[in-house]
């Protein structure tokens, strides 16, 4: 990281100022949808009643060897990547119970963590496999 981005974080962390509202974890099975005018209706109602998502928790499953499955797990994430987003989360963690195929599980997981990264939503991985993203 360079000087410039760290001073910078520095200066606006200076003009925080405590707000009030609850950060909250949002698990993915609760959501009825990730479309976006879904996700702005609850985005809008959490902030009125004082909720600020913080998190978007969801669970991976990658117990299949099949590429296609793999694949579509892969989107399945990258949509709720891109909800955690759109609700000011910052972080997404993903519970990663089942992996039948690490060699095709792994890759899809590094490109999520990219992907996230360029959304500005750090992911962490969680749960029963112990390989890091």
């Amino acid at each position: 990281m360079s000087t410039t981005q760290s001073d910078a974080i520095e200066g606006t962390l200076r003009g925080c100022r405590p707000a009030e509202i609850d950060p909250i974890v949002i698990d993915a099975d609760d959501l009825d949808s990730t479309a976006p005018e879904h996700l702005r209706d609850l985005k809008a109602e959490l902030s009125a009643r004082g909720y600020q998502p913080a998190t978007l928790s969801v669970e991976a499953c990658f117990d299949c060897e099949d590429t296609l499955a793999t694949q579509r797990e892969a989107d399945r994430l990258r949509e709720f990547v891109r909800a955690a987003s759109f609700l000011g989360a910052g972080r997404i963690e993903v519970r990663v119970d089942e992996v039948s195929d690490p060699a095709a599980a792994e890759p899809a997981l590094s490109a999520l963590a990219e992907r996230a990264r360029r959304e500005g939503v750090e992911l962490v991985r969680a749960g029963g496999d112990a390989t890091a993203a």
